[in-house]
């Protein structure tokens, strides 16, 4: 059977399992909530208090986490107005989550958000049910564990039909294995807390996937709580534009002012503040496998780390629009939330860090796995302006002061 790899990481630490965890803070407040409107599974590590909480109703997504005490922060940015009304809203369902999933693309005329032949706007979108608002099947729980199962069909714009298999792994993961994946030596002053998903799409149909009928990719969305001081980071590959694209897509949602987006030294900074609807996007030739985003209010230091496939550049494309290359799409995305036209609600407001596998291409049977991580740090700055500068090759001073505040 074909197998393609890609390999993503994100970080939520917890090992072990218990059926009452301890828990205080915000991270007791936001547990209590979801037991009280929806199925939860919390992961734990006893050793250092880390946990980790999924839901099977809400697509197997990771909901939070926390590295512990002392002040037990709550990491996952959560839709509580959602969830507690108990109804489904058109176009999306953002009940929150830091490692939901998602497929692609969302544009385009292999679109799976746009029925054949609607115009690509916010009236017209729909995120797709199982990947919404559908449960998922628990498939099997150990202590350090949980998986998760969906079958579904879906419809492309083209009209191209998937049946399509989906197997979804929430690891949690012993801070060792978080140094090692990282490659970089234990840092002393510091608690984390991190979380892999590993995320299998297998077609189940009778027919294969083909680029001329449309394809499908593994879309992983953290959603996270913004600040004024957050700012997300995303070290690119430096080189000429002619060859390797532009260093970052900033058009999805129109052009991000230069106060919130700038590209220094082959680091993109984009500001994280849930205050202003924008995007942006790294091409294939440009990304690294880590991502990342500093919140200097609370001290948060984040991580996703990502391994890439070798020589792959066919990735879908998900803009809004009939594409020349529907597989000119990027690898990495971040989203900041805001009011789509003035005056207007915004969904969060949150902040985004995504990461996609490249197209499927799958015969009868065959599978693409994506995994993903995601990593928080609390702790000495010191500490933390190390870790920084080790996987994200920039100082704590040179996020905070990126972008005007």
């Amino acid at each position: 059977m074909t197998r393609l790899v890609c390999a993503v990481l994100i970080v939520c630490v917890v090992v072990g399992c218990s059926a009452t965890p301890p828990a205080a803070g915000p991270f007791a407040d936001d547990v209590a909530f979801l037991r009280q409107h929806t199925d939860v599974i919390v992961l734990w590590d006893p050793a250092t208090g880390a946990q980790v909480v999924a839901s099977p109703s809400m697509q197997g997504r990771v909901l939070t986490s926390t590295a512990g005490a002392p002040d037990w922060t709550s990491h996952g940015w959560i839709n509580r107005e959602l969830i507690a009304s108990r109804q489904l809203q058109p176009h999306i369902n953002a009940f929150g989550g830091e490692d939901r999933f998602w497929l692609g693309p969302e544009g385009g005329q292999f679109s799976i958000f746009f029925p054949a032949g609607a115009p690509f706007d916010l009236e017209h979108w729909q995120t797709p049910a199982p990947i919404d608002s559908e449960p998922w099947t628990v498939a099997s729980r150990r202590q350090d564990r949980v998986a998760f199962s969906k079958r579904f069909q879906l419809v492309n714009y083209a009209g191209t039909r998937f049946d399509v298999q989906v197997d979804r792994i929430v690891r949690l993961m012993h801070p060792a294995a978080v140094w090692q994946a990282l490659g970089i030596p234990p840092v002393a002053g510091v608690r984390m807390v991190a979380c892999e998903s590993s995320n299998t799409l297998t077609n189940a149909g009778e027919h294969p996937w083909t680029p001329e009928a449309g394809l499908l990719s593994i879309w992983i969305l953290g959603m996270f709580n913004p600040s004024p001081q957050t700012t997300v980071v995303i070290p690119i590959v430096g080189g000429d534009e002619g060859q390797l694209g532009p260093a970052v897509n900033s058009d999805y949602f129109g052009a991000v002012p230069p106060e919130r987006l700038t590209v220094r030294n082959n680091v993109v900074y984009f500001r994280g503040d849930g205050l202003y609807r924008s995007k942006i996007g790294i091409g294939p030739r440009r990304a690294k496998p880590v991502m990342g985003s500093y919140d200097a209010a609370n001290n948060v230091l984040t991580l996703v780390h990502f391994t890439l496939p070798p020589g792959r550049s066919d990735y879908v494309n998900s803009m809004w629009k009939i594409h020349d290359d529907p597989y000119n799409g990027d690898v990495v995305n971040s989203y900041n939330d805001g009011p789509a036209s003035p005056g207007a609600k915004p969904i969060g407001p949150f902040y985004e860090l995504e990461s996609s596998s490249p197209a499927a291409a799958l015969a009868p049977g065959a599978s693409i796995e994506h995994l993903h991580r995601t990593i928080h740090f609390q702790g000495e700055q010191q500490a933390l302006d190390t870790i920084a500068r080790s996987v994200l090759g920039v100082g704590l001073a040179d996020i905070a002061n990126a972008l005007p505040r």
